[in-house]
Formats: structure tokens, sequence, C-alpha cells
């Protein structure tokens, strides 16, 4: 996929501006640093559905050996039949303009930076809306990523392995579970053919709500 243009608002979120707006300085080197990622940055994802089953306080993703354990993630599922895995990622060009502005510019380096987090939030959005025109027939819940709640991120590395996604997007992770490139993302979404109440979606149903920099604020991630 390609981007034309990325979420300036949320960059802005990150870097803590809320509502308010950058005066005209930063505005410029926000325009000037989203355009030279743009330049660089070579979006990709891929994703599987899968069916699932039910053990002891564990998701077995039937015809794999991957095992999601952990009372967040069956809470997660719970009333789903099936699930995607997907991995997004920008490729490697992110990372390196930000280590390169890194040595000359620390501004414009962790300007980059949320630019790059907002950027491949607008990826796994692509895929979230895939998934929701390609399997109709289901509800799906919010993004579960391996780290939240008590789902282990040690999970990172056989959640690649099952997507083929080090052949596929080039998307790695290290043997301390770091995905590189680092701005990529691996989730779970839950499919049910029953409806998913709002509050499965939101804040409360939310394993970060109470370290949420969004919530401190009084604003909301959007999920």
């Amino acid at each position: 996929m390609k981007l034309e243009k990325l979420n300036q608002s949320e960059a802005l979120r990150y870097m803590g501006y809320g509502k308010s707006a950058p005066d005209e300085k930063i505005q410029g080197m926000l325009d000037e640093c989203e355009k030279n990622l743009l330049a660089v940055i070579k979006p990709n994802y891929i994703y599987k559905l899968f069916d699932i089953e039910r053990g002891d306080n564990e998701i077995i993703i039937c015809g794999t050996t991957l095992t999601l354990k952990g009372g967040d993630i069956c809470a997660h599922l719970d009333g789903c039949e099936k699930c995607v895995l997907f991995a997004a990622t920008l490729s490697a060009g992110a990372d390196m303009l930000i280590r390169k502005l890194e040595a000359s510019d620390m501004t414009k380096a962790v300007m980059t930076d949320f630019l790059a987090s907002a950027a491949v939030e607008q990826v796994c959005d692509y895929v979230d809306e895939l998934v929701k025109n390609e399997l109709t027939a289901y509800n799906q819940t919010w993004r579960f990523s391996p780290g939240y709640g008590d789902l282990p991120i040690d999970v990172q590395r056989d959640f690649l392995t099952v997507l083929d996604a080090q052949r596929r997007i080039g998307l790695n992770a290290t043997e301390n579970n770091i995905l590189t490139p680092r701005k990529s993302v691996t989730a779970i979404i839950g499919l049910s053919e029953n409806e998913i109440s709002r509050g499965r979606r939101g804040c409360a149903a939310c394993n970060m709500r109470d370290v949420c920099q969004y919530r401190k604020r009084g604003e909301h991630c959007g999920f």
C-alpha cells in the first residue's frame, strides 16, 4: 500500500498537543518531517484468518503451533469463532531516517518518530477496514497485540512465523521480542457472528487504561 498523507493530528496528540494547534514554526517542521518520511517508507502488511479453540486459560490457533495464553486474550476473544492475525510495518526506511536525524536534529527526530507511529497506525486501520469488508458476516473486536495485559510478549516470534512475515514483509523479532523494523505492529482481531458490545471495544476493556496518557489528559485513542 502507499500512504499519500500522514495523520498529523494523531502525531500531535502523541506529542502532547491535545486540541491546541502548533505554532507556525512547529507546523513547518511537521510538514517537512512528513514529506521526508513519506519519501522513505514502504508500508506493508499481511493477515490471515484462523479458526480458534479454547483451552485452559489459552486460545489455540487452529492449524498452527501457536497458542495465545492468558486471561486477557481469552476475554478479548470471548464469543468469537475465528480470529485474524496480522502484522504491519513501515519497513526499514523509517528507522534509518529517525537514526540519521538523531545524530543531527533531535527535535526533528522526535517529530519524525511520532509521525511514524501515526503512520503505522494508519496501516493497521487500513487492515481493519480490509477485514471488515472481506468478512462481512462477522463482527470484529478491536486490535489486541502481544504484550497487552497478560498475553506474553514472547509469543512474538512464533506469531511472525505463523504469518510467514519474515519472508513476506521483512518483519522479524529480536531475541528480546522487539519487532524490527521498529515501526511495526502485530495484532489479533477477534471475529464473532454475534454482535460485540461497545463495552468490549472501549477504555473499560483496555488493558492499558491505568497507564494510558490519553485518559490522563481526558482524551481517547479512538478504539
